[in-house]
């Protein structure tokens, strides 16, 4: 799988490179590029943004920056390999059914902006698909684009231990996309908080059993 990424702060990137799940996988299974507007802006003095038309507070990523650096990997507009996805907090809202949906794609690509975003420009014929984590305002899409390389890359092969910890895991289908079931290790009793007895019986049908009650009271919750 290859993701690419368009930022003005590709530094951001290079503590998550460094950790599990992406790391078990870059340069193998996972190809992840990460490209700087400023490397293609047609502006001098790297210039990539302006004051917004119409005043108004904040600066805008222009749309020609934007252009160019699309121009720049992939060639004319409308010949985009990649699914091109732009982090907007007005956008589709990410969850499960979004992520496994884009763990089928070959190739993406994840435009981030900063401050007051993308001239509109852009999400009218550069990146009409737009992908929000929430609704709430960050004040730039690298922290969207690092949670989505994050959810995404889970699915990768071989990026997590065991292939089983994305199956009976929260929103999973295996538990019908409810809340995953509480866990607990050793010690077995700490200051007297004691773990459930049927997680030391050693009875699979038992323990399958509180756990399906314990998926649920935490749904509910």
């Amino acid at each position: 799988m290859r993701i690419d990424i368009f930022t003005l702060v590709p530094h951001a990137f290079a503590w998550m490179c460094e950790q599990r799940p992406v790391a078990a996988v870059l340069g193998s299974a996972l190809d992840l590029r990460i490209f700087s507007y400023r490397d293609f802006t047609p502006l001098r003095a790297g210039q990539v943004d302006d004051e917004p038309y119409g005043g108004g507070a904040g600066m805008v990523l222009r749309v020609d920056v934007v252009d160019a650096a699309l121009e720049a990997a992939y060639g004319a507009v409308g010949e985009c390999s990649p699914r091109v996805i732009a982090l907007s907090p007005s956008g589709r809202q990410l969850d499960q059914a979004y992520v496994e949906e884009l763990t089928a794609e070959s190739h993406i690509a994840l435009l981030s902006a900063r401050f007051e975003g993308f001239d509109s420009r852009v999400h009218d014929h550069l990146a009409p698909e737009a992908l929000s984590v929430g609704p709430y305002v960050l004040s730039g899409g690298e922290i969207p684009a690092m949670a989505v390389i994050d959810a995404v890359t889970r699915y990768v092969p071989g990026a997590l231990g065991s292939t089983e910890s994305t199956t009976e895991e929260t929103f999973s289908k295996e538990l019908e996309g409810r809340s995953e079931y509480a866990h607990y290790t050793r010690p077995a009793e700490y200051r007297g908080w004691g773990v459930p007895e049927v997680l030391l019986s050693g009875d699979h049908a038992r323990i399958a059993a509180w756990r399906r009650e314990s998926s649920l009271a935490r749904t509910r919750a």
